[in-house]
């Protein structure tokens, strides 16, 4: 259907037609989500909806590149010559590298002239493994990680709470409360997701991870903004002249080729990263693309279909014009 005086060609498709299938595909993510936090809150010893890494509980991780192509027997047997070489309850991970398997260990912290449990550590290695070099050591202590999980916690909740303020000046109440709602969906989407990569993979959150949190909400509220900025334009000066729902999916459709064309650059230049980047900022780069993907989708699909429901509640209903 077109809008004659609100766009001059046709729509690309109607968003609103098919918010039930939307609202759906929502829920399909969500309800898992949610699940999956909240059972990783009751079996994670410190009740996070993710396995907390070195960066926030303190500990020591060893990575060293070997000369063979590791499998979980070899995995297992790295653990057991470690215990048995008196090191306590190590974490063993095994990591495809560019240029050869890793084999990553993590530990309680070791402190610098602590030179008997690094020696430990060669020693099982050596039996386990042909020939492994040391190549990456990185140690936080327990205290330095507690005080890192707050600043980071109190940095989600002052980014969140700048949101609220920006959005509470910047669009009318409706706007703004859907907007938030937005938000929610998005980060129970991206923990739940991780919390469920931490159960089946035994992933662990780091600080870089709270960086991949704080980005993707930025991008969540620009995207969202582009499309409700357009909406509310449109209905200021076209409200008595159209119905809301012709409104938001004209809307949407005139903002969909920005936003898919600036998403898609996006998820190109992140899909580069990962697959040809670094293995340590491998989950940092697929929880960036992942709020990327959520983000998007939410502005144009979720956002526009519930900002639609609550304002065809408070609005008197108009005969659509003719196309």
């Amino acid at each position: 259907m077109a809008y004659p005086s609100l766009m001059n060609k046709k729509l690309l498709f109607s968003v609103l037609k098919h918010s039930k299938l939307w609202l759906f595909i929502s829920a399909l993510f969500l309800i898992p989500s949610i699940l999956a936090i909240i059972y990783s809150c009751i079996v994670n010893p410190n009740h996070a909806p993710l396995k907390l890494g070195i960066d926030f509980t303190g500990g020591t991780v060893l990575q060293y590149s070997v000369e063979q192509k590791l499998d979980i027997k070899d995995v297992q047997n790295v653990r057991e010559k470690l215990v048995a070489q008196g090191v306590h309850n190590p974490l063993v991970q095994s990591i495809e590298g560019p240029s050869g398997d890793i084999i990553s260990i993590k530990m309680p912290f070791i402190e610098q002239e602590d030179g008997e449990t690094s020696l430990k550590v060669d020693s099982a290695l050596a039996e386990a493994l042909k020939n492994p070099e040391l190549i990456q050591t990185n140690s936080v202590g327990p205290t330095l990680g507690a005080e890192l999980l707050k600043n980071s916690l109190s940095a989600v909740v002052l980014a969140f709470l700048g949101i609220v303020v920006y959005i509470s000046f910047r669009f009318q109440y409706e706007y703004a409360a859907v907007t938030l709602l937005t938000i929610v969906h998005n980060l129970i989407i991206l923990i739940g997701v991780f919390s469920i990569f931490s159960i089946l993979f035994n992933m662990y959150m780091d600080s870089l991870f709270i960086t991949a949190v704080l980005t993707s909400i930025g991008y969540s509220v620009h995207d969202t903004i582009v499309v409700f900025d357009r909406i509310r334009e449109n209905n200021r000066f076209l409200a008595k002249k159209y119905s809301f729902a012709q409104i938001v999916d004209a809307s949407v459709s005139q903002t969909f080729a920005r936003s898919m064309n600036t998403s898609f650059t996006l998820v190109l230049v992140l899909l580069a990263l990962y697959f040809f980047g670094g293995t340590t900022t491998k989950d940092f780069v697929l929880a960036m693309l992942l709020g990327v993907i959520v983000g998007t989708y939410s502005s144009i699909f979720f956002g526009s279909v519930v900002l639609n429901y609550v304002m065809t509640k408070r609005q008197p209903k108009v005969v659509e014009a003719e196309a």
